[in-house]
């Protein structure tokens, strides 16, 4: 069995939904991850904005245009009329769900329901769509297996049975059809697992099953080992240890999300990226095989702060370091990259929200500078402390650029430089040109 995940932009249209649903159809027995369409949740999020600023009245006109968008999709997307009015019913259900909350007192319990309604519809439209097709398809809805604990981390034993109990009540089926994203807490609430929580659900789900492979569609091109925007001359990478995915996917190549690794990763089930514009191409694999002595690709994470903390009081004090980390800490902002030195130390940001108390406590400790506008370029593959020449090629190509920090040693599988943003183009193309020759 295979558990296959179709991002929004996959099925953003009638005719793109009809291809997604003709692809499911071919192959043995699968597990089927939809996400919400295109641009839905975002729509959903701006309903909730309204209702929290107690403006039922906005939120009641993007109500009705989302339905109205969806009415028209239905009509598109189904040959019988006895189909189209089945969708209608039960759209017409979701959207009156969603303009109840427009009469009450809106909390955060009542937007993460508004937020599950995207996924809801439509993996609903797809099960119907296969239906009409003649597929043999099952619902195993998400909110009945896909659970939280009480610290909010994945259920992994209460997924695993509830969803074998789900499956095992319709055995004869060839496709089930469940939603990404959605959950419910360990209060039985309504949930769900965050930004990017797809990814997620269908790794989980491909854990729970132990699935032959997991697959991740999405309507661009499988990964390149640079980025084809700034840098001519790109290849694709046909396979990625998961280290190197995570590696990859956290300093920009955004097709896969780092949480979605895990439980693959330690569960030894290969993760394939797909096209879903190709389906017929082989993708990217990202499993626990290492290709020894291989650069595997580059990418870039742009919006970058650098702040430098520069003290004299650094040398040989300890607990320097945790004092620093400790106001990050505070204020929950995330570090990219460190380096020390004995009179100070470097660290870069990529959220600026709380950068102005950040700042003021830093400076209780020495000389603060702050740096913005900042890329990381990152190089990824097999950069094992035993292969000689990686790091100086690395190095070397950026020999015209101006680096401000370096950070290598931290994992086999990376190296990493901070950059003014304007150098960006011209040093994944020196990239480029001295790793992939």
């Amino acid at each position: 069995m295979k558990v296959l995940k179709f991002g929004g932009s996959s099925i953003a249209s009638a005719s793109q939904m009809k291809d997604v649903a003709r692809l499911v159809r071919k192959g043995n027995r699968h597990i089927i991850v939809f996400s919400a369409l295109a641009d839905t949740t975002n729509h959903l999020i701006e309903i909730t904005d309204y209702l929290y600023k107690k403006n039922p009245d906005g939120a009641s006109e993007i109500i009705n245009r989302l339905e109205s968008e969806y009415l028209n999709l239905a009509a598109e997307l189904y040959t019988a009329q006895s189909y189209i009015e089945k969708a209608q019913e039960i759209l017409k259900e979701r959207f009156n769900a969603i303009r109840a909350f427009t009469k009450d007192l809106f909390t955060l319990f009542e937007e993460k329901i508004i937020l599950a309604q995207g996924e809801l519809i439509s993996s609903a439209l797809m099960c119907l769509l296969l239906e009409e097709q003649k597929a043999n398809v099952a619902p195993i809805p998400a909110l009945d297996f896909m659970r939280t604990d009480k610290n909010s981390e994945p259920d992994p034993v209460y997924i695993r049975e509830k969803l074998h109990q789900l499956i095992k009540a319709c055995p004869d089926s060839d496709i089930y059809v469940t939603q990404g994203y959605i959950c419910r807490n360990a209060y039985g609430e309504i949930d769900n697992l965050g930004r990017h929580g797809s990814d997620l659900t269908a790794s989980l789900i491909g854990v729970a099953v132990q699935a032959e492979e997991i697959q991740i569609w999405t309507d661009a091109d499988i990964m390149q080992n640079n980025d084809p925007c700034h840098v001519s001359r790109t290849t694709p990478v046909e396979r990625l240890e998961f280290e190197e995915a995570a590696e990859l996917s956290y300093f920009g190549a955004s097709i896969l999300h780092p949480t979605c690794i895990l439980p693959a990763k330690l569960s030894n089930i290969p993760v394939r990226l797909l096209n879903t514009a190709h389906p017929e191409g082989s993708g990217t694999l990202v499993s626990n095989r290492l290709d020894k002595g291989k650069i595997k690709a580059v990418a870039a994470k742009d919006g970058i702060t650098s702040i430098r903390i520069k003290s004299g009081r650094m040398l040989l004090a300890y607990g320097f370091l945790r004092k620093v980390f400790e106001i990050f800490e505070n204020y929950r902002t995330p570090i990219d990259m460190v380096v020390t030195s004995e009179v100070g130390v470097s660290v870069t940001v990529d959220s600026t929200k709380h950068l102005p108390e950040i700042l003021d406590d830093l400076k209780k400790y020495g000389t603060v500078s702050v740096y913005r506008d900042m890329t990381i370029i990152c190089v990824v593959g097999d950069l094992d402390r035993n292969n000689l020449g990686f790091e100086s090629k690395a190095v070397n190509a950026l020999k015209d650029i101006p680096v401000q920090m370096i950070s290598y040693g931290g994992s086999n599988y990376n190296i990493s430089f901070l950059i003014d943003s304007k150098n960006k183009k011209q040093a994944l193309q020196a990239l480029s040109d001295n790793l992939f020759k």
